[in-house]
């Protein structure tokens, strides 16, 4: 499945109106905010039709999977919208994790708990507030929301400290660049050990302004406690591109019409079955452009010719609000 789906449901009470355009979208939130509703009546709709009081308007089916029998169950749906609420303890396994690699559908689970097995993107969570009344029937409308802002971070920064997320090419390209700045560049060796490393920073007493850079497209699982760290430590700043190769894509070192496209509606061309998130769609669309030319890309080992000078700063002027040294951005 590609492209974003529009999903209305509704009965005399309550109206849902919302999009999803990745293979996972996550849904949080308190009690009474319209979360378990949703996926009952969801259920009702796919289990009794117009039967059910429910109207629901979306053009890829919509079904739920829940239970000891979400394997059975998950086999037999394609090219749908699954719906997964909470409770539902199996979204948490590796298992599940697994199994929906290379389906061709996608899934929204409505969670309390991070999931750390499933690579979903920092713009895919969303909570549900109420929008007053709708129409003559005294509806209620419901609609889904940004739980956390949606891109870049709150602030401009200059950092003395810089925490990259692996040791491949994007950590190489930031290490030359802090070395040069005289900053401090950390490799966290791992999304899910970025925290631990702040929190040996801030036990050694330091208040430099330490700025976190990772693959936005996979990182929402994290998001999360480092948010509420955040709150209470204003050096930290997170910087989540969808990811390094999304980053040299958008800088227009690579000349090519179609990425221009693309870039402005991923959602249109990245097949989920084909790419569980999508920093491997912007992994592989850059290794393609990119072949055959000097920029030739591989995830693990960079390409010298990405720190020249001149594809550099085009690169880091992607980064907007942050200052690493003058003499590397100008």
């Amino acid at each position: 499945m590609r492209g974003m789906h529009r999903i209305v449901v509704q009965n005399r009470r309550v109206r849902y109106d919302f999009e999803v355009r990745r293979n996972l979208t996550v849904v949080r939130g308190d009690s009474a905010s319209g979360k378990t509703t949703l996926v009952e009546m969801i259920q009702e709709y796919y289990e009794y039709g117009e039967e059910s009081g429910i109207s629901l308007n979306c053009d890829k089916q919509c079904a739920v999977l829940s239970g000891n029998g979400w394997r059975a169950n998950l086999a037999m749906l394609q090219d749908s919208i699954i719906f997964i609420d909470e409770g539902n303890k199996f979204v948490l396994s590796d298992e599940f994790a697994s199994a929906i690699q290379k389906t061709d559908n996608y899934y929204v689970i409505i969670t309390r708990d991070s999931i750390p097995s499933l690579p979903y993107s920092v713009e895919e969570i969303y909570g549900i507030r109420s929008s007053g009344k709708y129409g003559t029937l005294s509806q209620i409308y419901h609609e889904f929301y940004h739980l956390y802002w949606k891109e870049g971070y709150p602030k401009s920064i200059a950092p003395k400290i810089v925490i990259v997320e692996d040791s491949n090419s994007g950590y190489q390209f930031f290490r030359n660049v802090t070395k040069k700045a005289e900053i401090e560049c950390v490799n966290a060796g791992g999304k899910s050990n970025i925290f631990t490393e702040i929190l040996k920073i801030i036990e050694m007493g330091t208040h430099d302004e330490i700025l976190v850079i990772a693959d936005g497209a996979a990182f929402g699982a994290e998001l999360e406690r480092l948010m509420k760290l955040m709150k209470t430590h204003k050096e930290i700043a997170l910087y989540l591109p969808e990811s390094f190769e999304w980053l040299i894509l958008k800088s227009g070192v690579i000349e090519d019409r179609e990425l221009i496209q693309i870039l402005d509606f991923p959602a249109d061309y990245i097949d989920s079955q084909k790419y569980f998130s999508w920093e491997r769609f912007f992994t592989f669309l850059l290794v393609d452009k990119a072949k055959d030319t000097y920029l030739k890309y591989t995830k693990r080992n960079l390409n010298p010719a990405y720190l020249n000078e001149k594809i550099k700063k085009k690169i880091l002027k992607v980064l907007k609000g942050i200052e690493f040294y003058q003499k590397t951005t100008k």
